[in-house]
């Protein structure tokens, strides 16, 4: 669940997505030169663990780019509307690539709204929520509820799988409610994601063709954008748990209307099956996009926990003990949705650096050092 509209109104209030650009976009290969040029630019000074940078997108709102098994491609989805979508939808593109003329080959289908990609393990194939069986048209996103910043859960949302020219070859959920924020262990043998099957946003798991469905987490609250630690034994994910009455009441009250407040969120981290659960981050504000360090032995994640007025977010290190919290990015707006390629060496996200001080949010990719 990226929700684009979160970006927009944390960042125009104080910030998982939907805005526009006035670029088209065209593929084209970056040379190693164009990379190391760029690093004056897009690196702030701080920001020691960027040994290069390449902006990949400029327009619209970019995020939740996802390698391939072989890191030689990613998915991601955008609402660039030059692009001819309405809301979210998926778009490929091969590592190198970068857009800015005509855009990327989608491989969602168009219809209603998508979330979360996730490639699986053959690199032919994705998994992906989208809303379009029980809506062609982009669901309405309501932002505020009561005063209140708000989340959508669409019930329309199922999770499919596709091939990388856009036919969908499965369904691999359709229990009433919401089935989305899928993504596949690096083992290549299962899928976490987040259901309201249950009567509450909880975490699920199943193997890859979608059998063999286990609650992970049974605690109210909404449990969502979960991963894979790189050896599959664990998970990390994003919570918001409320503990008073009044909060309780609010919670319930919001997802009988199918909303959720993600303002108030932290860091849970397990084991695959759900067993030694315990909280990672006790920070304040909303901690969330959480995703396993290549050592398996840190979290990097996306907060505004030092903010005063809801922004900048960027990106922090915390070890799993919840010691050695470190920031790593150091923008003044909104850095977000970080992933590691598989080998270590490069790091995906989302940013609002480089936009000419607009709304647009765009992918980056980092060479990344230690």
């Amino acid at each position: 669940m990226k929700f684009i509209p979160i970006l927009l109104v944390f960042l125009s209030i104080t910030s998982c997505k939907e805005n526009n650009s006035d670029t088209n976009i065209i593929p084209k290969e970056v040379s190693e030169e164009t990379v190391e040029l760029s690093k004056d630019t897009l690196i702030y000074p701080e920001e020691v663990h960027f040994k290069s940078i390449q902006q990949v997108t400029f327009g619209g709102d970019n995020a939740e780019a996802y390698w391939s098994f072989d890191d030689k491609q990613l998915v991601f989805q955008s609402n660039f509307k030059d692009w001819g979508v309405g809301c979210d939808q998926m778009f490929l593109m091969n590592k190198g690539e970068v857009f800015n003329g005509n855009q990327p080959p989608m491989i969602s289908t168009g219809k209603g709204r998508t979330t979360c990609a996730y490639f699986l393990p053959d690199n032919q194939h994705i998994v992906y929520a989208s809303t379009h069986l029980v809506d062609e048209n982009c669901p309405e996103v309501p932002l505020r509820e009561n005063g209140k910043y708000v989340w959508p859960v669409y019930d329309s949302f199922d999770i499919f799988v596709a091939d990388l020219e856009g036919n969908i070859t499965a369904q691999l959920t359709s229990e009433p409610g919401y089935d989305a924020e899928a993504t596949v262990s690096p083992k290549g043998d299962k899928i976490v994601f987040t259901s309201t099957r249950s009567g509450d946003l909880e975490l699920y798991t199943m193997n890859i063709d979608g059998s063999d469905v286990k609650q992970i987490t049974d605690e109210l609250g909404y449990d969502g954008g979960a991963f894979f630690s790189p050896d599959g034994t664990k998970l990390i994910f994003r919570s918001s748990r409320p503990k008073t009455e009044k909060d309780i009441k609010a919670y319930k009250d919001l997802l009988a209307n199918g909303l959720v407040e993600p303002t108030d969120m932290e860091l849970y981290i397990c084991n695959a099956d759900g067993s030694d659960l315990r909280q990672l981050t006790n920070l304040g504000n909303a901690n969330w996009s959480p995703f396993f360090h290549p050592s398996g032995d840190k979290i990097l994640f996306s907060s505004n926990f030092e903010a005063e007025r809801g922004f900048p977010f960027n990106l922090y290190l915390i070890d799993l003990d919840g010691k050695n919290l470190k920031r790593i990015t150091h923008g003044e707006t909104f850095d977000a949705f970080p992933v590691f390629s598989n080998d270590g060496k490069y790091l995906a996200f989302s940013s609002n650096r480089n936009n000419g001080g607009g709304r647009d949010t765009n992918l980056f990719i980092a060479e990344w050092q230690d």
